[in-house]
This record gives structure tokens, C-alpha cells and sequence, in this order.
């Protein structure tokens, strides 16, 4: 793909997705605007941001964050944006809590010191069909209507609904091309009007469109190599699964997932596992 095909479609991309928004949350204060916009809170502070944060997890399958951002008071917020709807949202939701929890308490916390977790996920159509912007799950007592706490707080957001509030507008801007509103959003707009419009702007999210194109490129070539390892085609076969088994496991596979592809023994990949935690570790 040249330069002039690559500029072109960048221009098509927008905050909802990936490829932009990875380069959108790589500001800081981006991330503390679109925050506040959503919980309502203009007082709100992030402290700290990270784009495409990987927690890699052995025993299961690991996660891409698409933003992890710590708050003023300690809060953990986790911004997930998902332009398609080929996948279950909530259980998405459920197991993105379930990793970063896992991932941010110290090994002997006492459970009421795990901090508390919001996580806000945002999608281009309106999966939950009631109508509304922006839903608040809460946790409910059947049986009396009590809502209770357990530091958990999921919040969707959707752009399919036009209800004239400050987040659908954010939505607007998240996912049409020629949306900007600098006077509600003008870290949002500044940055996404740099990325679409700006030369140099454009060329990093060139960079990064090739950059993502070439790791699937590699691992396409990775998993035909797998398969003919499989297959028998290969010299070297054992050597060779030792090679793959180690690049799976840095990729994230679980160690069953990587036993199961490999067929190489348990110990083996524990192993290596063992040897290569260094490299997994969060």
C-alpha cells in the first residue's frame, strides 16, 4: 500500500477507531476531557494514562486496554471502545474487570483495600436498545430495589442516540469525520483535527496503520508456520515448536492454548513460561 493510499484512508479514521484512538490517548489530558465529559465530573483529575495497556494473563486469555487511566482519588478508569458488534459487550466488560482487578491488587490485600474500578465502554450502536445515551449498570437488590456498592461501576455509552448532552455530542465528534467542537471538547478536537488534517499528523497515523499491519503480517506468518509444524512439512519439528511455543507465550496465549498447539509437553511449557516471566510480567 504507498504513502497517498495510506493518507487517504487515515483521513477516513476517527476516534472511534483503534488505530486513532491509540494515537488520541496517548494525551493525557484528552483522556481527563473525555472522562469528565462522560461521569459528569469537571474536577475530575487523571493522574496517569496508558494506551493499548496489555495485562498478559497464563492461565486464560490475556487483554489490550484501550486506555487505563488512575484518577486523582485512586479510582482505576478503563475507556473501551468497540466500533463493531460482532462480539458480547457485557461479558467483555465483565472480563476486562475481572484482569485489571487481578492486576492492580498486591498479592495479600485485604479485600476492602482493592481499588475501586469504573470502567466506561463506548460503542457506535445502542446494543442495550432502551434509547439512552449513556447507561449506569448498577448492582440491585432483587428482592428490595437497593442498589449496592462493591467498587465496581459500569457505564455504556453509545453514539446511535442524539439526546442533546454534552456526551452525545463527544459521540458526534468520536465518530464523524468533519465533527469538531472546540468549545466543549478542545483537547478532543485540537488533537483529532492534527491526526486528520495536519501533515505530520497524518504521517504518525500512518506510521501506525503500517506499524499494526505489519505485527498481523508477522503473525499471520507465524501461524502458518504453526501449521506446518502441525502438518509434518518441516524440518526440525521439535526445535521448531520451541520456537513457536515462546513466541505464543509472548504474544499471551495461555499455556494451555500454547500445549494444545504445539502438543508439547506440560513441563516444557511451564517451563519456558517460568523462564520468560520477566517478559509477561505487567
Amino acid at each position: 500500500m504507498n504513502s497517498q493510499t495510506y493518507a487517504k484512508k487515515a483521513r477516513l479514521l476517527n476516534p472511534i477507531d483503534d488505530d486513532f484512538l491509540k494515537k488520541m490517548a496517548e494525551d493525557i489530558l484528552f483522556c481527563q476531557e473525555i472522562i469528565r465529559t462522560i461521569l459528569e465530573d469537571d474536577s475530575l483529575t487523571v493522574l496517569e494514562s496508558h494506551a493499548q495497556h496489555t495485562i498478559k494473563n497464563l492461565q486464560g486469555r490475556s487483554v489490550i486496554l484501550d486506555i487505563l487511566c488512575k484518577s486523582g482519588t485512586g479510582k482505576i478508569i478503563n475507556v473501551e471502545v468497540q466500533k463493531g458488534n460482532d462480539v458480547d459487550h457485557q461479558k467483555r466488560v465483565r472480563y476486562h474487570a475481572s484482569c485489571i482487578t487481578a492486576n492492580i491488587t498486591d498479592t495479600g490485600s485485604r479485600f476492602q483495600d482493592i481499588p475501586d474500578l469504573c470502567i466506561i465502554y463506548i460503542s457506535k450502536s445502542d446494543f442495550l436498545g432502551e434509547g439512552k445515551t449513556v447507561y449506569h449498570i448498577d448492582r440491585i437488590i432483587r428482592e428490595t430495589g437497593t442498589i449496592v456498592e462493591n467498587g465496581l461501576q459500569e457505564i455504556y455509552v453509545n453514539a446511535a442516540n442524539k439526546d442533546g448532552s454534552n456526551t452525545s455530542k463527544l459521540m458526534t465528534v468520536f465518530t464523524e469525520s468533519d465533527a469538531y467542537d472546540d468549545e466543549l471538547f478542545p483537547v478532543t478536537s485540537k488533537r483529532k483535527r492534527y491526526f486528520k488534517e495536519d501533515q505530520k499528523g497524518v504521517a504518525e497515523m500512518c506510521a501506525i496503520m503500517d506499524e499494526i499491519r505489519e505485527e498481523g503480517r508477522l503473525e499471520g506468518k507465524l501461524e502458518g508456520k504453526l501449521e506446518g509444524i502441525l502438518e509434518g512439512k518441516e524440518e526440525g519439528k521439535f526445535e521448531m515448536k520451541l520456537e513457536v511455543a515462546e513466541n505464543l507465550l509472548k504474544m499471551g496465549l495461555s499455556i494451555t492454548k500454547v500445549i494444545q498447539a504445539t502438543k508439547l509437553p506440560l513441563e516444557t511449557v511451564q517451563s519456558m513460561a517460568e523462564r520468560l516471566s520477566h517478559y509477561l510480567s505487567v
